[in-house]
């Protein structure tokens, strides 16, 4: 199972003058990190990189804005990976000191800035969210309501024709037992439609 964090986490290293300023934080998608990537650059004006490192809907990036390839966006892509996490960028804006740190050492400053702020962090579930579709006799309307509130779902649409269509969400990991429970209260009389799973 995928991990995400709970909420923004940062850390700050100051390694021979220079000055990293590490930020992990959820994030829904490519653009969203990039979003992110853009404040920071304004906010940061006088910074000489700001690199980044992306998990989010099966798509990953790893930036070293002008560090040396592979020192700096690739180590802490490899940290979120370490830990299982999904839905995250990490950035880190670095202020230059005027004493290079070679390759080894931009490589341990990047991956341990983004360490260190992972120990700060809540690891959650991912939640990833399916929609349900069925139809069920009039009799069993309360019946599947009470369940779809019970498992905190969350109702798109009812429609009555000759009998009721639901459209509902709910977490992935509750779907397998409510379809169960509904299937045994409704003897055979409900049918559903493909499933569509939603991030």
């Amino acid at each position: 199972m995928s991990l995400t964090i709970a909420s923004a986490v940062e850390s700050e290293l100051l390694i021979k003058k220079s000055r990293f300023l590490c930020r992990v934080q959820p994030v829904s998608d490519r653009e969203a990190a990039k979003v992110i990537v853009a404040g920071l650059r304004e906010t940061h004006p006088g910074a000489a990189h700001v690199c980044w490192a992306l998990l989010a809907g099966g798509h990953s990036a790893a930036v070293d804005d002008g560090e040396p390839s592979g020192t700096a966006g690739r180590p802490m892509l490899d940290v979120l990976r370490h830990h299982d996490l999904e839905g995250v960028v990490a950035t880190v804006v670095r202020y230059y000191g005027g004493v290079q740190l070679g390759a080894g050492g931009l490589v341990r400053a990047y991956t341990n800035c983004v360490a260190q702020a992972l120990k700060l962090a809540t690891k959650v579930p991912v939640s990833k969210v399916i929609t349900l579709q069925c139809t069920v006799p009039y009799a069993l309307e309360g019946v599947l309501r009470r369940e779809i509130d019970a498992a905190q779902g969350d109702l798109q649409s009812v429609q009555h024709d000759a009998q009721v269509t639901f459209v509902f969400t709910l977490d992935e990991f509750l779907a397998d037992a409510l379809v169960a429970r509904v299937d045994e209260a409704g003897q055979g009389q409900i049918a559903w439609r493909a499933s569509t799973l939603v991030n």
